[in-house]
């Protein structure tokens, strides 16, 4: 990457969906790119038992087509800027960094590692937090578990693993559901953790480009310009949603969108959603935005994951491009109306 911090992909997923299967073909396959594989070692699945048949005190072991996997035996932060050391110093070669949270464990912190963490800041960019769902046991663990339905409101990409053991009606069911959830996380069903590693890394989509590359279809079917000509989403992916089980499941965790073609006041709009963090933070799970602030001739790109917000300086506004800002929330039980009100009155 240009700008020579290492990509990190976080994985999550509930249990069974198929995170050893795609860990292990990372590791093994001959894919020709050099990646560390982080692995929180209070696993349920242990992945070193089944690849690394080697009984060693070796925090770090070097596969054969040139990964390198590593257990976390103290936290996180340690492991990240030793493996970044080491990168320096030439005593290890890797691309990229993939860290596979357990089964039911919450990404955030995990993700808030790399924007709190000067450290750790200063070498890595989170690429995206990747989900896999099983979808064979979705509908119970959403509904029983409100860890996997966060998993679902962290995603940058959902992948849906095990969908050929279930009617296509129930993936249909399932499909329609997570978009409720997160509707700005791409879905693709996969086969036994098949993933073509072209689909898992360089998403970036933590780090949103100016762009604002969130589902395209959800963003313009939100339409209206203003704030408060938000429809219930509803109807944010067409009509189509007469399924039976449409609203059987009211899940916590959901989306809504804010936009506008007025300007910020940035020092309202900062000192608005500093508050907002403070009270909503540890339900906010990813919120993230291209901004039009008054006084600016650049787009400015901000996003967060629970208290940890960041904001960046985009590309300018091109000529005759519509100034305008669009900003997505994804959390569990989100006072909409609070946060689409306050941010209307920070509009010049």
């Amino acid at each position: 990457m240009s700008n020579g911090l290492i990509p990190a992909t976080i994985l999550t997923g509930f249990l069974g969906s198929g995170k050893t299967t795609l860990l292990k073909r990372v590791l093994s396959e001959a894919h020709g790119q050099r990646i560390a594989v982080i692995e929180n070692e209070y696993g349920e699945e242990n992945i070193d038992n089944d690849i690394l048949a080697v009984d060693t005190q070796e925090q770090i072991i070097q596969m054969s087509n040139g990964c390198v996997c590593c257990t976390i035996r103290e936290d996180l932060r340690s492991t990240l800027t030793d493996l970044a050391e080491k990168r320096r110093k030439g005593e290890l070669d890797f691309d990229r960094v993939v860290i596979e949270t357990t089964g039911l464990a919450d990404p955030g912190p995990v993700a808030q590692t790399f924007f709190m963490d000067d450290l750790v800041a200063e070498s890595y960019l989170l690429d995206s937090i990747l989900t896999l769902v099983d979808a064979k046991h979705a509908d119970g663990q959403l509904d029983t578990r409100q860890e996997a339905r966060r998993q679902v409101g962290f995603a940058d990409q959902i992948f849906i693993s095990k969908s050929d053991l279930v009617g296509k009606d129930e993936v249909d069911a399932l499909v329609h559901r997570l978009k409720h959830m997160n509707p700005r996380a791409p879905q693709r069903q996969v086969h036994f953790g098949e993933v073509p590693i072209a689909e898992v890394f360089d998403l970036k989509g933590f780090n949103l480009n100016a762009k604002l590359d969130i589902d395209p279809e959800f963003l313009s079917a939100e339409g209206g310009g203003r704030g408060q000509h938000h429809h219930d989403h509803d109807h944010a992916h067409g009509e189509h949603c007469n399924h039976p089980h449409h609203h059987a499941h009211d899940d916590d965790v959901k989306s809504f969108v804010f936009k506008s073609r007025k300007a910020f006041n940035p020092a309202k709009l900062e000192d608005f959603l500093g508050a907002i963090v403070q009270v909503y933070g540890p339900k906010m799970l990813r919120y993230k935005g291209v901004l039009y602030m008054k006084g600016s001739d650049r787009k400015v790109v901000f996003q967060g994951v629970h208290q940890m917000m960041g904001s960046d300086l985009g590309p300018k506004w091109a000529p005759g491009e519509e100034k305008g800002s669009k900003m997505v929330f994804i959390g569990i039980d989100l006072p909409r109306e609070v946060l689409m009100q306050g941010l209307e009155q920070c509009l010049v």
